[in-house]
């Protein structure tokens, strides 16, 4: 695995995200009626909906947005979403992987193709990027305050079932099978707090990002995170240090 660093990544978006708490309820709608509607209502029997449904409550998606979003998986009238994933480039040849839930296959082929083009990218063909990424489980670990050592913490998250872990002044990074995510999940967390645990698409090389295309590459990710129908954008963008 490449020496990247997601959290890096997380941590620049973060504020961005969060002034789109709106949109995050809507896309983590579109996630629950999906698992839902595919392995049943029941977390308990389905673990993806039991993450996904884990991952709401850690952004505070009040319970009656959860309800509703399950209320259409079971329901005769509920809408008929699809997934969908469309592969591109953007600036400075950054891989981008753009996972989209739609009832419009249409409208959102054309609004992920106009971001693309106005702004520095080219959406590519099936295939094109999607073999640049491995589908791993990931946690973060923030390291402030946390008197633990690399040794220390790699002995855990190993014998939690993990499969590595990178290290940094500010944060343990483990990465799993996404298998194994769970397991490694309830292991770490009834022992440390986890800042971030998902199972997300990693990129087996990143590409670093000049500074005069920082800019628009955001933009462009900026536009595609902005659409209703996008539920997530993975890219292989290493973005400089920020001064």
């Amino acid at each position: 695995m490449s020496g990247h660093s997601k959290w890096h990544n997380i941590q620049g978006r973060k504020n961005a995200q969060d002034a789109k708490r709106g949109k995050i309820f809507q896309k983590l709608s579109r996630d629950i009626y999906m698992a839902a509607k595919s392995g049943g209502p029941d977390p308990d029997a389905n673990p993806q909906l039991r993450l996904v449904m884990d991952k709401a409550r850690a952004a505070n998606m009040p319970k009656d947005n959860i309800k509703r979003a399950l209320d259409k998986a079971t329901g005769a009238n509920g809408a008929n979403y699809e997934e969908i994933t469309y592969e591109g480039y953007g600036p400075a040849g950054v891989a981008i992987l753009v996972h989209a839930l739609t009832d419009n296959r249409n409208r959102t082929a054309s609004a992920v193709r106009a971001d693309f083009n106005r702004n520095g990218g080219n959406l590519g063909e099936t295939g094109s990027v999607a073999f640049m990424f491995d589908r791993k489980g990931y946690i973060a670990i923030d390291r402030e305050d946390l008197d633990v050592d690399e040794d220390s913490m790699l002995e855990d998250a190993l014998n939690a079932g993990a499969d590595d872990l990178q290290a940094s002044e500010e944060v343990f990074e483990i990465y799993t099978d996404p298998q194994a995510f769970e397991d490694v999940r309830n292991e770490l967390q009834n022992k440390y707090d986890l800042d971030t645990a998902e199972i997300t698409m990693v990129p087996q090389n990143t590409v670093p990002v000049p500074a005069d295309k920082v800019e628009q590459l955001q933009r462009l990710i900026d536009r595609l995170e902005d659409e209703d129908d996008v539920s997530e954008v993975f890219t292989s963008a290493e973005f400089p240090d920020e001064d």
